[in-house]
């Protein structure tokens, strides 16, 4: 009985992780479907996520410290970057360059972490690069080029914040992004206050953005991972950067670039091969030690 309870759990540990990416993915056809700048919709968008977050997390959003706070701000530049680079470059670059903040935590993590820096690591790193510059190569447009340029800093923002959360324990992530909504809440206010009214079905948009696609998207793929392999919940999440330009294409016509597909295929494969490797590896060592 206790195995089938735990067979239950972990699959639904994966229905979470696969609809957090999911939703997650939808982030980039609704940016680029709403007519409002930037900075409304990431006000709009925060607002509905932090309410979001203080539904599901209650009093842990208040256990905050000096490095949640610094986590808070890279998380609110982390999201007003993928908006505005969403506006400013296709879906497909944004949300590609901005996975390539994995190739920055590979490189800050020996530092932070005193790990030694593998070969496998060093593949990766050299194949996303590879990848990067094969994706941004078609777009020499002054307007492309500023939105990949803000995407590929939306990269080292999401290795800030990765590396941040984990330098300050689970017990206070789910604060850092309450309050980093709430920041770029008040940061976008603003440009809502000037804009008009959204229409019903712009509303709807919004309440997606914030209340699915960013806020029950982090509560889902937080609820998965504590029930699934760390290998899984990687590797799942992979579907966000996959779908992200699929759902554009479908619903806005936005057609990424043949250097976008082969560069972000290099980005992805790479990612999810050191994962693949990595546990693969693990596992002969286990297989050894029992062996012996």
């Amino acid at each position: 009985m206790a195995e089938l309870r735990g067979i239950a759990e972990h699959r639904r540990g994966i229905i979470a992780i696969i609809f957090a990416a999911i939703f997650w993915s939808t982030g980039g056809v609704f940016v680029k479907l709403l007519p409002q700048d930037a900075y409304t919709i990431l006000s709009y968008r925060s607002f509905l996520a932090a309410a979001v977050f203080l539904v599901f997390f209650r009093k842990k959003v208040f256990e905050m410290n000096g490095r949640a706070w610094l986590n808070a701000v890279f998380y609110c530049l982390l999201v007003l970057s993928f908006v505005v680079s969403t506006k400013l470059t296709t879906a497909a670059n944004s949300i590609l360059l901005q996975y390539t903040g994995t190739i920055y935590v590979l490189l800050a993590e020996p530092y932070f972490f005193k790990m030694k820096m593998e070969r496998v690591n060093v593949v990766t790193i050299a194949v996303c690069v590879v990848g990067m510059v094969v994706l941004v190569s078609g777009d020499l447009e002054a307007g492309n080029m500023l939105g990949n340029f803000i995407a590929f800093l939306s990269g080292f923002l999401m290795a800030a914040l990765f590396i941040g959360q984990r330098l300050n324990g689970p017990e206070r992530q789910p604060a850092s992004i309450f309050w980093g909504n709430v920041l770029m809440a008040l940061v976008g206010l603003p440009w809502l206050l000037q804009s008009p009214l959204p229409t019903l079905p712009e509303a709807g948009m919004l309440a997606w953005l914030g209340i699915l696609q960013l806020g029950l998207g982090f509560v889902l793929f937080t609820y998965g991972l504590r029930r699934v392999l760390a290998i899984e919940g990687a590797l799942l999440a992979m579907l966000e950067p996959i779908l992200n330009p699929v759902w554009v294409l479908i619903f806005y016509k936005e057609k990424p670039t043949k250097g976008a597909i082969i560069g972000g295929l290099l980005i992805v494969l790479a990612l999810a091969g050191r994962i693949v490797w990595l546990e693969l590896r693990k596992l002969k060592k286990r297989s050894d030690a029992i062996s012996t």
